[in-house]
């Protein structure tokens, strides 16, 4: 006899522009790598802290004029590394 099948966890993650809790796969992770250097992580993979933002631009505006984004990585970020970030992220919005 075998009982009801269990249902998958799907991890979830807060977005940090609007603030909704969404499946880990639909978000960015923006990770602060163990030698300090900030980065786009679509995969999920690398090495390091981890925040997280939805694939648009106005989350990602809100969250960097807010400044979560350095508030949850814990770090003080760059201006270059936050224009390269929003201009990866508007490429990968519009693909």
């Amino acid at each position: 006899m075998t009982g009801p099948q269990k249902k998958k966890k799907i991890p979830e993650r807060k977005c940090l522009g609007c603030n909704v809790s969404k499946p880990k796969a639909e978000l960015v992770r923006i990770v602060r790598a163990p030698d300090g250097s900030v980065s786009l992580d679509f995969n999920g993979k690398k090495p390091g802290r981890g925040a997280y933002i939805c694939k648009s631009i106005k989350c990602y505006e809100k969250a960097v004029k807010a400044k979560r984004i350095g508030r949850s990585l814990e770090c003080e970020i760059p201006d270059e590394v936050i224009l390269a970030l929003g201009e990866e992220l508007a490429r990968e919005e519009q693909a």
